[in-house]
């Protein structure tokens, strides 16, 4: 009998959920073509970072109740964010240090909790992909994804595999681009200047494509470039390594064409 497939959930998050469904449709494209058999639990809600993060950990705690509850039957959990993987894998189990009960089941899920490409090359051995993609693509490390999850090399291996691409690395790629959830909100002034020191590294490589693991990170960025009148094209790497590029308009470009419709 062949080996059963690994039972995947994914975890879409606000962020994709709202603002961006088909990184969550790359995402199952792209564990699909891996093997595996990818579900998305219903009851899924945010993964509470938002208020561990506000300092309300009761918030958080309930949060995470139910995060235990709709994804404790899986082989693995698979996050296409470095953020919420974060949340997932470090801080959700702190949650519940003073439950006996409950700690040991947020840590058998951080546990099988990966994010998106780290999940698909360290887990599943994944080399290559068969997308193409004709650019020249810069790579933004996100905060989490990197520091808290490992992945920097992950993504740019198979992203060199995909034909038409050009890598063009950033003189600061793991400079954090200013998002960081509720530091714009908390620190604007100091979260545009930040913002705006990485639009300028990201022009200085003639890259004409922004590429991140991190839709929070993708938003602020493209939100930036678009106000300084850039024509680079920004996409979550999902998109790119499941040859959706041609499916969907880079990320603000949906957005900001509705805006004109209803101004005119």
């Amino acid at each position: 009998m062949p080996p059963a497939r690994p039972r995947v959930a994914l975890f879409v998050t606000c962020l994709v959920d709202f603002h961006r469904p088909t990184v969550g449709f790359a995402a199952i494209r792209l564990l699909e073509q891996a093997g595996c058999q990818v579900e998305v639990p219903r009851a899924q809600t945010c993964c509470g970072q938002p208020a561990y993060n506000s300092g309300d950990r009761a918030t958080a705690r309930d949060i995470g109740r139910g995060i235990l509850e709709a994804f404790g039957g899986y082989d693995h959990v698979v996050v296409p964010s470095g953020s919420c993987g974060g949340m997932l894998k470090h801080h959700l189990p702190t949650l519940f240090d003073d439950d006996p009960n409950l700690r040991p089941r947020a840590e058998a899920l951080a546990d099988k909790t990966f994010e998106l490409v780290g999940f698909l090359t360290d887990v599943l051995g994944v080399a290559h992909v068969d997308a193409t993609y004709h650019g020249i693509v810069t790579y933004h490390d996100s905060c989490s994804g990197l520091r808290e999850l490992g992945v920097k090399d992950q993504p740019r291996r198979l992203l060199a595999g995909v034909t038409g691409l050009t890598l063009k690395e950033m003189a600061e790629p793991e400079v954090c681009c200013g998002f960081g959830g509720t530091f714009c909100v908390k620190y604007p002034e100091i979260s545009v200047r930040m913002v705006s020191d990485k639009t300028k590294d990201i022009a200085a490589t003639g890259a004409d494509t922004l590429l991140a693991g991190d839709l929070g990170c993708l938003l602020n960025m493209a939100g930036r470039l678009s106000r300084e009148g850039s024509s680079v094209q920004v996409r979550h790497v999902a998109e790119v390594l499941a040859g959706m590029s041609g499916e969907v308009p880079p990320i603000g470009v949906a957005r900001d064409a509705a805006r004109t419709s209803r101004k005119a």
